[in-house]
């Protein structure tokens, strides 16, 4: 899948989580959600491996896109960068 293609995938499913995320984070916040963007059917779980497990499994050579529920970002990278006395 090109750049290009995966930047309109993953829109079509911030759309669709957009659309479900006041149902959703009230009851769901912090956990996952793949979203097969085809259908707009959707797996929720407390962690990424779990949600794509299922979600492979109930979707079979399906993508889906992934989100946090409740959150811009599934992961947030932190750096801590320690120096020691040489």
């Amino acid at each position: 899948m090109r750049r290009a293609q995966r930047h309109d995938f993953h829109e079509k499913g911030r759309r669709i989580y957009q659309r479900l995320k006041g149902r959703l984070e009230p009851k769901y916040k912090g956990q996952i959600i793949a979203i097969e963007v085809k259908s707009g059917q959707y797996i929720v779980g407390k962690d990424e491996l779990q949600v794509a497990l299922k979600a492979i499994e109930r979707f079979p050579k399906k993508k889906f896109s992934v989100f946090r529920i409740g959150y811009p970002v599934v992961h947030k990278l932190r750096v801590c960068v320690c120096s020691r006395g040489m």
